[in-house]
């Protein structure tokens, strides 16, 4: 193994972001052949390769805390996970994409705003909201919240999930593509749920 990549591996994973950005450019090619032809025919419209590793690169930087430790060979299988995860996600969306209306938009509820929708959804519980969770304090959670994401995280959820746009006017806004868009979302959701500590608090089961 390239002694470099050790070096630089050992220096990331204390928190040095130069060395994280120098081991994530050798390590590229790499990612690139893992990912050959995995993006279908029929979404290379919509993202390639570049887009999957623009989001994998940013979660690397946010979760290299989170490695556990090991030699080159465990990082590069802990990028390709991250990178397969964000490919899937894109396709899975994309997927969804096709299913009339096709420009998706999110329709609320009566009764209820965007961010009670989605703080339902990173809930993920079949629940719905108490009393103890207000448009106003649903709002004021999700705002403070924002302000801790990076500032692409951010701006999908208030584009897409928050002001209800299309996945085309979302994409277009931000300069990226469909299938990025997509990736970001999924990203922003779990980062947006560990912030929350756990967003099913704010809601009761249903009976």
């Amino acid at each position: 193994m390239n002694d470099m990549d050790e070096m630089l591996l050992t220096r990331a994973a204390k928190g040095d972001d130069a060395a994280l950005a120098d081991l994530l450019v050798r390590q590229d090619g790499h990612l690139r052949r893992r990912l050959a032809g995995r993006v279908p025919k029929r979404h290379r419209g919509a993202f390639d390769e570049s887009d999957v590793l623009q989001v994998t690169y940013l979660e690397a930087f946010l979760r290299i805390a989170q490695f556990n430790g090991g030699d080159l060979a465990t990082f590069r299988a802990w990028l390709t996970r991250a990178a397969v995860n964000n490919l899937s996600d894109a396709i899975r969306e994309l997927e969804r994409d096709k299913r009339p209306p096709r420009e998706r938009r999110v329709f609320l509820p009566s009764g209820e705003d965007s961010c009670t929708v989605l703080l339902a959804a990173l809930a993920e519980s079949g629940t719905t909201p108490t009393r103890h969770a207000s448009r106003n304090e649903a709002r004021a959670v999700i705002e403070a919240a924002l302000t801790d994401l990076p500032p692409d995280y951010a701006k999908v959820i208030r584009l897409y999930d928050l002001e209800c746009r299309s996945i085309g006017e979302t994409a277009e806004t931000l300069n990226r593509t469909p299938g990025a868009v997509h990736m970001l979302r999924a990203r922003a959701h779990e980062r947006l749920a560990e912030l929350l500590g756990g967003p099913s608090r704010f809601f009761s089961q249903t009976a």
